[in-house]
């Protein structure tokens, strides 16, 4: 390990230290900048959650990861509500940037690393709403603004955020995410 990141040195016989630390540097810049970032917000990503069903939580295709829909889990923590009456909207907001922690739980376990998103693509957010609620663009900025401050401009994303009915298991908010990977 080198500075805490999961990289390895060049092999070249080279006794140029400078060259080896460049070398280095340049392949371990993305992780150390993530990681050094998560540790500055005191964010610690729960355990991915498994899939509820006969389905994969992601799937990797080419340089494009699909992350399935997540909800507001973190170990036996679940926010469960119907947003405008048993929810706020500030606690619809928490929902879903502990959504926002779930799925980047889920990538990391898939990837290896966050090291590898050069770029959040899309969000889709789904809004357990009560009747009349119709703030959901404002519930999913708790996940937006999570990604933006994580990756910065590669975590700038197209979104759609819609209200539903219900939502397995009554939970606030169900997200799936769309990333571009370095291959």
């Amino acid at each position: 390990m080198i500075g805490g990141s999961r990289c390895s040195t060049d092999q070249n016989p080279s006794s140029d230290l400078t060259y080896r630390y460049r070398s280095v540097r340049s392949r371990c810049t993305l992780r150390s900048v993530i990681a050094a970032r998560l540790d500055e917000l005191g964010i610690a990503l729960p355990p991915p959650f498994p899939p509820a069903g006969n389905y994969l939580a992601c799937v990797v295709d080419g340089d494009l990861v699909h992350v399935g829909g997540h909800g507001p889990i973190a170990g036996a923590n679940i926010v469960r509500g119907k947003v405008g009456t048993d929810l706020t909207l500030e606690q619809a907001q928490r929902a879903a940037r502990m959504t926002a922690l779930s799925i980047l739980a889920t990538v990391a376990a898939e990837l290896g690393d966050l090291d590898r998103i050069e770029r959040i693509v899309k969000v889709f957010g789904m809004v357990n709403c009560a009747p009349g609620f119709n703030q959901t663009p404002a519930v999913i900025d708790g996940c937006s603004d999570l990604l933006v401050e994580v990756f910065g401009d590669a975590g700038r994303h197209t979104r759609s955020a819609v209200g539903m009915a219900e939502l397995p298991f009554n939970i606030a908010v169900e997200i799936e995410l769309t990333a571009r990977v370095r291959v």
